[in-house]
């Protein structure tokens, strides 16, 4: 039986999911070995080499770019790339899988007080009861069961990559929203600055590695399939699907990496946490429902 295209989509779409949810299983294993702004360095270096075809493709655009564009494409890598994915790979090293994965999620309550005031997006009252919702499912995660476990430190570089991914959102979504600029090159223009950024700093500030040959694997593995493909895979099924199924299915990470990271990380919950993940996920799911005009493309 052919499948529509919009089944096809679907299980495309669940595909790149799982592909973002597995990077953070294969990242806080690596970081035993590779040092985290390096680490990132080289698989946003690789992923930004790989889309420069499909860039190249697009030149016509490179040349109608204004002064302005460039400045929102740096602007862009800088805080989207070098300060949110940077972080997250910093932050990685001091706090669980699942706790910082929980965590990041408050990127959407931020964006939605921070869209009132620079994009005057005002959130719908089912936004706001979703975004209670997963508050209230976090508050139930760590208070009650004393599941505040982790460095200070890790939880303060999480409370920085928070705020940078959601200042990131908002900046990618104001440059998309003028739909001057094809996504293509807003993704590969900020990723190759916000790569090169992070593997300068890396350098200068962490040892070089010794990398094996299971490491070189799987910064090949993030860059090309996890990154560059799953980009491509993405905005292939983002065309069939509506703003509501996008949203549904991107909310499915959050307990694809509870999963990954309790089998492959030994990463343990009781029944109260599970629980709490789950009214979490609802509340976030809820929280990023958006007129079908919005289409939300998340990155890993």
């Amino acid at each position: 039986m052919k499948k529509s295209p919009q089944t096809r989509a679907i299980f495309q779409a669940l595909f790149v999911t799982f592909l973002w949810s597995t990077s953070w299983v294969l990242i806080k294993i690596s970081l035993n070995d590779i040092p985290p702004l390096i680490f990132a360095g080289l698989r946003y270096s690789l992923a930004a080499l790989l889309l420069l075809p499909a860039m190249l493709k697009q030149r016509g655009a490179f040349a109608s770019l204004t002064r302005k564009d460039w400045r929102n494409l740096v602007l862009l890598g800088i805080v989207f790339y070098a300060l949110t994915q940077g972080g997250q790979f910093v932050t990685m090293k001091y706090l669980d899988t699942i706790t910082f994965s929980l965590l990041l999620n408050f990127s959407t309550v931020v964006v939605a007080l921070l869209g009132i005031v620079g994009l005057r997006e005002s959130p719908s009252l089912l936004q706001w009861g979703g975004i209670a919702l997963f508050i209230g499912g976090v508050l139930l995660y760590f208070l009650p069961q004393g599941s505040l476990a982790g460095s200070t430190l890790g939880f303060l570089l999480a409370g920085m990559s928070i705020v940078s991914n959601a200042v990131g959102s908002l900046m990618g979504r104001s440059v998309n929203r003028e739909k001057r600029i094809p996504p293509m090159i807003v993704t590969g223009v900020s990723m190759g600055i916000g790569a090169v950024l992070m593997l300068g700093v890396g350098v200068a500030v962490e040892p070089w590695p010794k990398l094996s040959l299971a490491n070189i694997l799987v910064i090949l593995w993030l860059g090309a399939v996890n990154t560059a493909f799953a980009f491509y895979l993405w905005n292939i099924s983002l065309q069939h699907l509506t703003a509501m199924e996008s949203s549904i299915i991107n909310n499915t990470m959050m307990i694809q990496i509870a999963v990954l990271s309790w089998i492959f990380l030994h990463e343990r919950l009781n029944w109260m946490e599970i629980v709490a993940l789950l009214i979490a996920a609802v509340g976030i799911f809820l929280a990023n429902i958006r007129r079908q005009k919005t289409i939300k493309v998340p990155e890993s």
